[in-house]
C-alpha cells in the first residue's frame, strides 16, 4: 500500500475534524417537543427567544440543547389523604399537563427537566390534602366527586401559577374508604332508600283514599241534586214520552196506560 503524500495527512485531519465538528453540531428535535438553547460562553440558557421548533437545527458543539415534551402528558397519582374527621382516605387521579411552550427557558433554568417532582406533584399533593380534609367519609363517597374533582382543578392551578406548567385537568378516578366505614355508609344509604320507598307508598295510598273520597262525594252530591229535581209531574212527563217510544217500537207488548204508580204505564207481556 502506497504511503499518502505528506500534503494529504492534514486533509484526512481536516475533514474528520470537520465531519466530528457538524455531528456534533447537529440536532434533531421530534414531533411534540421543544428545545432550550444553553450558550456556554455567553449567557447560559436563552430565555429571550422562542424555544427551538420542532426540526434539525445546526448548533454549536459548545452548547447544549435540553429537549422537553410540549404535548400535553398525564400523570397519576394514588394519595393516601385524611377526610374532616381523620379518617385515612386513598384517592387515585390522572392530572393532565403541559409546560408553557412560550417559557420553556424560564422552566429549565428555574425548575429544570424534572419539573414534573420539583413543582408538579408537590402542588397536587398539597390542593387535594386541603380540598379532601373538607369532607366527611360519606360527602366523598357519594355525592362530592365532581365538586372535590373541581376543587382539587382549582387549587392546584392556583399554586402553579407563575411556575410555567399549564395545569389541563383533574380526573378523580376513585375514592377509597377503610372497609368498615364503607359498610356503614352503605348500610345508611339503604335505610335512606327503605325509608323514601315506605314514605312514597303510603303517600300513594293517602292520594288514592282522598281520589275515592272525592269521587264517592261527588256522586252523592249528584244523586241528592237529581233527586231533589224530580217532582210527579216530571215523573209523569218521563212515563209519557216512554210510552210513546215503546209504542213506536216493533217488538209485541201489551201497554197498560195509567195503571202502575202515580199513573205511570206498566208493560205486559214485552219479549
Amino acid at each position: 500500500m502506497e504511503k499518502l503524500p505528506k500534503f494529504g495527512i492534514p486533509i484526512v485531519v481536516i475533514g474528520i475534524a470537520v465531519i466530528i465538528f457538524i455531528a456534533k453540531s447537529t440536532v434533531t428535535i421530534a414531533s411534540g417537543e421543544a428545545g432550550v438553547l444553553f450558550k456556554t460562553l455567553s449567557g447560559g440558557v436563552v430565555t429571550d427567544e422562542p424555544p427551538l421548533s420542532e426540526g434539525f437545527h445546526l448548533v454549536a458543539p459548545w452548547n447544549k440543547i435540553f429537549i422537553y415534551e410540549v404535548r400535553q402528558q398525564e400523570m397519576s397519582e394514588k394519595m393516601q389523604v385524611l377526610s374532616s374527621n381523620g379518617l385515612e382516605i386513598r384517592l387515585d387521579a390522572s392530572i393532565w399537563f403541559q409546560p408553557e411552550r412560550e417559557n420553556l427557558g424560564f422552566l429549565h433554568q428555574e425548575k429544570g427537566t424534572n419539573y414534573i417532582s420539583r413543582v408538579l406533584q408537590p402542588a397536587v399533593r398539597s390542593a387535594t390534602r386541603s380540598v379532601v380534609g373538607r369532607y366527611t367519609p360519606e360527602q366523598l363517597y357519594s355525592s362530592k366527586r365532581d365538586v372535590i374533582q373541581e376543587e382539587i382543578f382549582d387549587e392546584t392551578k392556583e399554586i402553579l401559577a407563575n411556575q410555567f406548567v399549564q395545569l389541563n385537568e383533574v380526573l378523580v378516578r376513585d375514592i377509597t374508604l377503610p372497609p368498615t366505614i364503607k359498610d356503614a355508609i352503605e348500610r345508611k344509604l339503604r335505610q335512606e332508600q327503605e325509608s323514601l320507598e315506605y314514605k312514597f307508598r303510603i303517600e300513594k295510598a293517602e292520594k288514592e283514599a282522598e281520589r275515592q273520597r272525592i269521587e264517592a262525594k261527588g256522586k252523592a252530591d249528584a244523586n241528592q241534586i237529581l233527586s231533589a229535581s224530580l217532582t210527579d209531574k216530571i215523573l209523569q212527563d218521563k212515563g209519557i214520552e216512554a210510552t210513546l217510544k215503546l209504542s213506536e217500537s216493533p217488538n209485541s207488548k201489551v201497554i197498560v196506560i195509567g195503571s202502575g204508580d202515580g199513573g205511570l204505564p206498566v208493560i205486559l207481556g214485552n219479549q
